[in-house]
């Protein structure tokens, strides 16, 4: 009996418990920010940059605002490739040399787990609102500035 009332309870107390884990793992991740420049433009970009940063990325989100975005930063220069699986907002990609110029641009669309590839090996992405980079004449060759673009002393 004890055994009984001992199972009830924890199955009252899972079922209670497991919406807010599940809510709490659907929400938009917050990340500390750095500013970019895209020649009069500035950008202010999330800074992805572990595995599990970069997994969640801009999943769940439902709204984000003109002149922000998301920076994935990768450890070693490979050829990196997206898909848009949770995520709710259509958007364009930047793959990135690591003195920022834009090495390929994609739109994405949402829900979708189309692959979308660096055109070679890169360390940066920058997602933005779909259109953003178009809207602004960026285009492969265009180089963004700003703190992940500097080159350390020699």
């Amino acid at each position: 009996m004890i055994y009984i009332k001992t199972c009830l309870w924890l199955c009252v107390l899972v079922m209670a418990v497991a919406p807010h884990r599940a809510m709490a793992q659907a929400a938009p991740q917050q990340l500390p920010a750095v500013s970019l420049g895209a020649g009069m433009h500035m950008i202010r970009a999330q800074v992805a940059q572990t595995f599990e940063q970069r997994q969640v990325g801009l999943m769940h989100r439902r709204e984000m605002p003109a002149n922000e975005g998301m920076l994935f930063v990768f450890e070693e220069p490979q050829v990196q490739c997206f898909w848009m699986r949770n995520t709710l907002l259509p958007l364009s990609i930047a793959f990135l040399a690591d003195d920022g110029t834009v090495v390929n641009l994609a739109d994405m669309k949402p829900m979708s787990d189309d692959s979308h590839c660096s055109a070679r090996p890169v360390r940066l992405a920058l997602e933005m609102n779909l259109g953003w980079f178009a809207k602004r004449g960026i285009k492969p060759g265009f180089k963004l500035s700003g703190p992940p673009f500097a080159r350390p002393p020699s």
